[in-house]
């Protein structure tokens, strides 16, 4: 069965990432694009995240991952290649309501990450509900030629423009107009 595409806002939620290697690292850079509400947690960090955690100013905890750790958060990703442990986290991530997520084990995921275009406050996702993470992220590329390069700065003035004009039929067809002739120039 396919995922459900859901954008969730992340302002309020504390997320644990379990793990400290190459595959963390990507995962907190995607992250970090919508929330720095994030903790590290592993035995061992590579250089990589541990230079992206300082700069981001996330927090990390050094040491082995023990039943209850994820207790006080609403978001488990787990980035490690023990299929065991996985499983055991995502259990108790089940059993606690905590959402949990665990890269390349699609049966111990709760969503998974898509390939994905964000430009200011423009995000395109693509999905192919796992079943071929390369052909998400060369269409993603694909995709992503063909928006117009001022498309943030567009977005922005579209967003003062509905807040100062009065909600009703004239603004949703004004609006409409002025996307369409973006898009048609």
């Amino acid at each position: 069965m396919s995922y459900f595409p859901a954008y969730l806002k992340l302002d309020n939620k504390k997320i644990l990432i379990i793990g400290g290697g190459k595959i963390a690292a990507d995962k907190l850079g995607h992250l970090l694009d919508f929330t720095s509400k994030i903790v590290l947690l592993a035995e061992k960090f590579d250089k990589n995240i541990l230079e992206l955690s300082q700069k981001n100013s996330i927090k990390y905890i050094q040491k082995k991952y023990e039943k209850n750790d994820i207790d006080g958060f609403d978001i488990v990703i787990v980035a490690i290649d023990n299929i065991e442990k996985q499983k055991e986290i995502y259990l108790e991530a089940k059993s606690k309501k905590i959402l949990c997520n665990s890269v390349d084990t699609v049966e111990y995921c709760d969503f998974i990450f898509p390939s994905y275009i964000k430009k200011g406050d423009l995000t395109i996702s693509v999905s192919t509900s796992g079943a071929s993470p390369a052909v998400a992220k060369h269409l993603r590329r694909f995709i992503e030629k063909l928006i117009p390069k001022d498309i943030d700065k567009f977005l922005f003035e579209m967003k003062n423009l509905r807040k100062k004009l009065p909600k009703g039929k004239e603004r949703m067809e004004f609006l409409d107009k002025k996307a369409k002739e973006f898009f048609n120039e």
